[in-house]
């Protein structure tokens, strides 16, 4: 095996700002520490909390490296105390709180998975965030079932795609909202029941159409502000609204007869600053009941675009666009 370096190439902005600061830095190589890996990163998923730390909204959770980046597929080069050995040379994906946007990543074992040959290592990389996201908040926060319907805002995000995916194998009929005609075809392409275009159709009147009146199971909401009382109106008795995100604002105005009526469950998660010891469930979870659908190639990752390491800012640049699936940094 190659011999690690001392120094490193990382996107590692001291200052937040707009994509313009997201310039390589040379950094140290870091070290694995009890029960870690140190990764040589081959490729890093770019994410909407990337940008949020960029202009300063999401700072990394205490011990968590500055660098940004919280998703990577790579071959594990080091391994720290605890760590299983013959984790050594395998290539793997692992979701981490920060450190992806770099050559290596300190990873904890516990929250890799192997890849497996029906996956590239970009199709790797585009994976954690967003599978770790959507089952933890809509199959284990939301208990989705089979049959249960499923409505998602951001219908062709990489949260939007990882939902239409997962609901494609699990029986989940997954509706979903998308800015433009072209993206409703295409996440009805990938596999959802219905797409509504947000700017010419009312979405709750149209769940209404859809649903026969009845409405969703689930709503997986990343907007928050005036979509709330909007997205509880869409939800059927013993609804459950999941909120993850808050990118139309913080704070909604909530009639809170209705969830008296309609026996709602308002509920929501971070997945960043959690303990090491839930992520782990999560990835072990994931590893029995997913992930054979992932080694069998019948889950892969929507990819939109790739850049270089060294042009972290395209990437992030190309997220404000008319993208549909993850964009991806390949080393």
């Amino acid at each position: 095996m190659a011999e690690i370096p001392e120094w490193m190439t990382a996107i590692d902005p001291e200052e937040k700002g707009g994509p313009e600061i997201l310039r390589p830095v040379r950094r140290p190589v870091p070290g694995p520490g009890p029960g870690q890996v140190l990764i040589r990163v081959a490729a890093a998923g770019v994410n909407r909390p990337d940008v949020a730390q960029r202009n300063g909204a999401y700072p990394p959770p205490p011990g968590a490296p500055s660098i940004l980046g919280l998703e990577v597929a790579g071959e594990v080069v080091a391994l720290g105390e605890g760590a299983l050995p013959e984790l050594l040379g395998q290539p793997v994906c692992a979701l981490v709180a920060g450190g992806g946007y770099a050559d290596y990543v300190a990873a904890e074992a516990g929250l890799c998975l192997s890849v497996p040959n029906t996956l590239s290592m970009v199709e790797a990389a585009a994976i954690p965030e967003t599978l770790f996201t959507v089952w933890s908040n809509v199959y284990e926060r939301a208990y989705a079932a089979d049959g249960d319907r499923l409505l998602v805002h951001g219908g062709t995000s990489g949260i939007g795609t990882m939902a239409i995916l997962l609901g494609r194998i699990f029986q989940v009929e997954t509706i979903v909202t998308a800015g433009s005609d072209e993206k409703c075809a295409a996440a009805i392409k990938l596999g959802a029941a219905h797409a509504i275009n947000y700017r010419s159709q009312d979405y709750v009147a149209e769940v209404a159409r859809i649903t026969g009146g009845k409405g969703v199971d689930i709503v997986l909401d990343m907007v928050g502000g005036a979509y709330v009382p909007r997205n509880l109106d869409c939800l059927a008795e013993d609804g459950r609204h999941v909120s993850i995100a808050v990118l139309g604002g913080a704070k909604a105005e909530i009639p809170i007869w209705k969830i008296m009526q309609k026996r709602l469950t308002l509920t929501g998660s971070t997945l960043r600053p959690r303990s090491v010891a839930f992520k782990t469930a999560v990835a072990d979870e994931i590893a029995s009941v997913v992930w054979p659908h992932v080694e069998e190639g019948r889950l892969k990752p929507v990819i939109d675009a790739t850049f270089p390491l060294a042009q972290a800012a395209d990437a992030h640049r190309r997220l404000d666009e008319d993208h549909v699936g993850k964009v991806v940094l390949v080393n």
